[in-house]
């Protein structure tokens, strides 16, 4: 099985400790295209493979603008240029009666852009992942914490990459193939 067919090397460890610990160092190593897997949220791990800051909170900010917004400008326009009527001497821009409708659109927007935008962001729907082929990979929802150095990473080399992670203590280490 040469390189372009694999997916990764897998390593699996026995603690969340040692998951995190393993982690550090192989970013200190230089691989940049890491991801660990584990049963449960691991204080410290995002930080360790270097996860940098998400935009899912900006995108959900410019859909509520946009969402409250957009609603606010569509209410203005039909009661004072497309449709202005007189109703009891009121203006035509009466904007306290514009507010609850715009809060409305505005969380809705924010909820839309939020979902869908985290979607997108994160690649989802993902039905099949090649990570899926690793054998004992089923442990990582159990009782087992993992972490993979994918072959798109510019540092990796198969049989280094595998020396590397035993050398950190992994309880087994495996490639993982593409199919």
């Amino acid at each position: 099985m040469s390189d372009t067919e694999v997916y990764g090397v897998l390593a699996e460890f026995e603690d969340a400790d040692a998951l995190v610990a393993a982690a550090t160092r192989v970013r200190d190593a230089g691989y940049a295209r890491v991801d660990a897997y584990t049963p449960f949220s691991v204080p410290g791990l995002p930080e360790a493979i270097g996860f940098r800051r998400d935009r899912v909170a900006l995108v959900t900010l410019i859909g509520g603008i946009l969402g409250g917004a957009g609603i606010y400008f569509l209410q203005w326009f039909s009661a004072v240029v497309n449709y202005p009527i007189n109703s009891g001497g009121r203006p035509f821009n009466s904007w306290p009666a514009f507010i609850p409708a715009t809060f409305e659109c505005t969380v809705l927007g924010a909820a839309l852009f939020a979902f869908f935008g985290y979607l997108i962001m994160s690649g989802l729907p993902k039905l099949h992942h090649p990570i899926f082929n690793a054998k004992e990979f089923d442990l990582s929802t159990r009782n087992r914490f993992f972490v993979c150095i994918e072959s798109a990473d510019p540092r990796f080399e198969r049989a280094a990459t595998t020396r590397f992670l035993e050398s950190l203590g992994a309880m087994r280490v495996s490639v993982v193939p593409f199919s």
